[in-house]
């Protein structure tokens, strides 16, 4: 700082979040000056976690989560990474046991003037939705592309006007050739307050409030007696620092401000998660290349970085020779040359390996990108960290299981006849019904009569706050689990709602959820009215029924539950499908089809003459949607219950001249949709269905045609060509339906079961 200023005025360093470049020259600044008291721009309220950043197990990216114990969900980050300006200058004062302090707004305000300005942004907006006669004039305090650049990246408006278009690259090339610090940062002091000085007045009550307590703070250190006073603060921040207005002033700023309660703690990031704007508001696109630059030394970061990509291209078993990284090597430090750069930076790099290592190919380039230029890593904090009960919980069966929690993803094959692998799975099932997603199930729904369940898991840093936040129904995962998943039992609106949980209970293995479940859901069937309420609610319970559950579930609840569903279904079926109009057709039809695929399902004698009883019903009733009547047929046909000639029969009176087109080609999609093999194999059906089609006037086919290219979009491409030909040719199918006497060979066909079973693993 300039020498008119007091003794012990402070010394500003401005820097650019989240880079190497800034981090260098704060560190070296630093050194220099040999503070006794470093204050940065962060939040004093997690001053009582700020020791653990130099723990010896504290490894980043991690970040500061501060959120409000009360709804856990208004929270806010600050990330951290190694390269991070502000990571070192605390690294330094706490190994140097120097006094640090964090200076930025506490969060215990700024989270409340936030709520404020949403509640009075709602009431502003309801006002003027309420007028609508008088257009609303702009906002006053409506920020243009160019300010919004200022507040979150001043420096890239400088970086811009030196002919860089990242302000990282920009400072990183400026910083790396100054042998000393400070006068770097007096420099980009006056740039900001040249910046600022431009900027449009626009007033931000948060920002005023924010710088108004960094000065209070810097203040509050020198009447302590501090006199080498180091502030790390953003670049834009610097000159309202520097030039100190009276105290009364930002007393009167921050009087009366409003408070909310929080909690503080450390939680592990990821390199992909550095670029969410949140804390600082700021963040950084290619974390995985700030990082080599922070660990390389400037003289060896172009070979070292190509050497790392050829390392990558030939695990993908792509040509990486040492000869291109050499070529490779010399284009980019060719291209810097040409640039007025310094060293290459990574559009340099990115230039040279697509045009020598990747042959000027782009996909490539998308691998390098995310494993090397972004990169997936995953922070890690000590056990001393404040962690809620159901963290700590977690992180011991994390730890048991040897479930690490990664940030890319991971492919686990889990045999659940193993009881490591079983617990895994009902770990990963609970945390879903709590709603931490940490992996997912590739496993169809029917493959749940095998003991094999793949998962493919990734952690993210926003699953903290979610544990967090259900902390509140247990201290331990299976306990919150329980209680919640009985909580969302009770308040459940409507039968399919429960039957969809009981799935997701039962493969949690949550019994006592389970039998309160069992027990709504019996009283909830009964109370149900609503066929397409019923029909919905059928195939997750004829699943769980059928497959059974390899946790040793008791499901005769569930026989009796489904015994009620298939008969109340058959009886108000028929009324249900009455009168419907072609939306309201069309979702029964998915209804028809699910439910006709559950009871085939449960292979229950009862429940499938029932179900046939009603379809039959269905197919002659006289006031039906022609989508449902065809359905009704076809699935008929498909179970047996209805003969090939009857089945053309019903075609034909459906698709005769009396009847309406529209109606017909309806009745035509119900029969045909999804496939098309039985026209192909069925002489008869396809005469008939050729004779409707040639017998449409040239009006009403083209105005049927949009709904049968609908229909017959639905077939497999085979299906369609074959079609197609027969069509061109002008010949009918080939082979006829016949039914062929051929007796069965029993006794070759059990010979085949023991393969079955072990393919399927039973």
């Amino acid at each position: 700082m300039p020498s008119t200023q007091s003794a012990n005025a402070p010394h500003i360093f401005g820097i650019r979040h989240h880079g190497p470049g800034s981090a260098r020259s704060v560190l070296r600044a630093l050194t220099a000056l040999v503070p006794d008291v470093i204050l940065v721009e962060g939040p004093p309220d997690a001053a009582s976690v700020l020791p653990l950043l130099a723990h010896a197990e504290m490894r980043p990216p991690v970040a500061l989560l501060l959120y409000d114990p009360d709804l856990p969900r208004r929270s806010v980050y600050y990330p951290f990474a190694e390269y991070s300006p502000e990571w070192q200058a605390i690294h330094y004062g706490l190994t140097h046991e120097i006094p640090v302090r964090f200076m930025d707004l506490p969060q215990t305000h700024q989270m409340a003037m936030e709520r404020v300005i949403e509640e009075k942004a709602d009431e502003e907006t309801t006002a003027e939705n309420e007028d609508e006669a008088e257009t609303p004039p702009a906002p006053e305090n409506a920020r243009s592309e160019r300010e919004e650049i200022l507040r979150r990246d001043p420096l890239r408006l400088l970086a811009e006007a030196a002919g860089y278009s990242d302000s990282e690259r920009w400072w990183e090339h400026l910083v790396e050739q100054q042998p000393e610090g400070q006068d770097l940062f007096e420099g980009i002091t006056e740039a900001m307050g040249a910046l600022r000085e431009e900027a449009p007045a626009v007033r931000d009550q948060l920002e005023e409030a924010r710088e108004a307590y960094m000065r209070q703070t810097i203040r509050t250190a020198q009447r302590e007696g501090f006199t080498k006073i180091a502030v790390v603060c953003g670049a834009w921040h610097a000159p309202a620092l520097a030039e100190m207005p009276p105290a009364k002033s930002d007393k009167a700023i921050l009087d009366g401000l409003p408070k909310v309660k929080i909690a503080a703690t450390w939680i592990p990031w990821t390199n992909g998660r550095l670029s969410f704007a949140s804390g600082y508001g700021a963040g950084v696109e290619s974390p995985g290349w700030y990082h080599h630059l922070w660990s390389t030394p400037p003289s060896h970061v172009t070979a070292r970085w190509l050497t790392r990509v050829a390392h990558l291209l030939r695990a993908q078993d792509l040509d990486a020779s040492p000869a291109s990284v050499i070529e490779a090597i010399r284009l980019a430090d060719c291209l810097a040359t040409m640039r007025g750069r310094p060293l290459p930076g990574l559009p340099e790099m990115n230039e040279a390996t697509q045009t020598v290592l990747c042959f000027g190919s782009d996909l490539p380039m998308k691998l390098i990108e995310r494993d090397l230029i972004v990169g997936e890593a995953l922070g890690a904090v000590p056990p001393e960290t404040p962690a809620v009960p159901l963290q700590q919980d977690l992180q011991k069966l994390q730890k048991r299981l040897r479930l690490p929690a990664e940030a890319g993803w991971r492919d686990y094959d889990l045999d659940l006849r193993k009881p490591s692998d079983l617990e895994r799975s009902e770990l990963l099932h609970r945390l879903a019904l709590l709603g931490v997603p940490w992996g997912e199930t590739s496993r169809a729904h029917g493959a749940k009569g095998t003991f094999r369940e793949p998962w493919r898991i990734q952690w993210k840093p926003e699953f903290e706050v979610v544990l967090i936040e259900k902390g509140v129904w247990g201290n331990t995962v299976r306990d919150a689990a329980a209680a919640f998943a009985s909580d969302a039992a009770e308040k459940a609106p409507d039968l399919p709602a429960l039957t969809s949980l009981l799935d997701k209970i039962l493969i949690a293995n949550l019994p006592d959820a389970a039998r309160k479940l069992m027990a709504r859901l019996e009283e909830a069937a009964a109370l149900a009215s609503d066929v397409g309420h019923l029909m919905d609610a059928l195939p997750p319970l004829a699943s769980v029924q059928r497959y059974g559950d390899v946790r040793g579930s008791s499901l005769s609840v569930v026989a009796h539950v489904l015994d009620g569903l298939v008969a109340r279904i058959a009886v108000g079926l028929p009324a249900a499908c009455a009168s419907l109009n072609d939306d309201a057709a069309n979702e029964m039809a998915d209804r028809i089809n699910a439910t006709h695929a559950a009871i085939a399902l449960l292979q229950n004698d009862a429940h499938a003459g029932l179900w046939r009883d009603t379809l039959t019903r269905l197919s002659l009733q006289t006031n039906l949607h022609g989508l449902i009547a065809g359905r009704s047929a076809r699935l008929l046909l498909d179970s047996g219950a209805l003969t090939a000639d009857e089945c053309a029969r019903r075609m034909g009176l459906a698709l005769s001249t009396a009847s309406d087109p529209t109606l017909a080609a309806a009745w035509v999609e119900g029969f045909l949709k999804g496939s098309g093999v039985i026209l192909l194999h069925d002489e008869t059906l396809w005469r008939v269905l050729d004779e409707w089609v040639s017998s449409l006037t040239p009006d009403a086919f083209t105005q049927l045609l949009p709904l049968l290219r609908r229909t017959f979009a639905t077939f497999t491409p085979p299906e369609r060509r074959q079609m197609g030909e027969r069509v061109r040719d002008g010949a009918a199918p080939s082979t006829t339906h016949t039914s062929l006497d051929v007796e069965f060979d029993r006794e070759r066909g059990e010979a085949t079961l023991p393969l079955v079973r072990m393919l399927l693993g039973i």
